[in-house]
């Protein structure tokens, strides 16, 4: 079950309120520095990037942290935010490409991801590569939704999209993913357990 959001983040916000601004930051940084680099490393895919994205994310997050409302949201909500337009910053476009399968480049997708998988013979490590074939939202809503265990509406204010945007994602890229399991003799339960 996932924690909400704000009470996750009580003791932080009661330490703001009681000024205790550096040791409430220094808690943020080690809770959140690996959650943010996850997040970089989704939107920038590299790794030196992503770090840099981390530091200038978190150097923003303590010059506007006075600023920060509680009543406006979670603050883990706020410093995805930061992190997630900065990283689209670098990546100098406004918004996450989306691709639908009724696209011509949605159909070459649909057959590059039927086809077997060039590489590895785990089938975890074959997940894996299939998961990184799927265009940049979808990827990133299964990655925030499975591994960051986040529910359907943090994932939707990390990467500023509609909750049901959100799970046409995860349901569109689930069913991608399954096919090309089957397409590869990999859809046997027992494989996973």
């Amino acid at each position: 079950m996932t924690l909400d959001a704000r009470a996750r983040d009580a003791d932080l916000v009661a330490a703001l309120a009681r000024g205790e601004r550096a040791a409430a930051f220094d808690q943020l940084v080690q809770r959140y520095t690996p959650r943010l680099y996850r997040l970089s490393w989704l939107l920038l895919r590299d790794s030196a990037r992503a770090e840099d994205a981390v530091q200038d994310s978190l150097l923003r997050a303590w010059r506007a942290l006075d600023g920060y409302d509680a009543t406006r949201g979670a603050l883990s909500t706020w410093l995805y935010t930061i992190t997630r337009h900065h990283c689209l910053a670098q990546l100098g476009r406004p918004a996450l490409d989306t691709l639908s399968l009724d696209e011509p480049d949605g159909e070459a997708l649909a057959a590059t991801l039927a086809q077997p998988a060039a590489g590895p013979t785990d089938a975890r490590a074959t997940l894996q590569a299939l998961i990184d074939t799927l265009p940049e939202t979808p990827r990133a809503c299964l990655q925030l939704f499975y591994w960051e265990d986040r529910s359907v509406a943090e994932v939707a204010a990390q990467l500023g999209l509609p909750d049901n945007t959100v799970k046409t994602h995860l349901h569109r890229a689930r069913a991608r993913l399954r096919q090309a399991l089957a397409d590869q003799g990999l859809d046997d339960p027992a494989l996973w357990l």
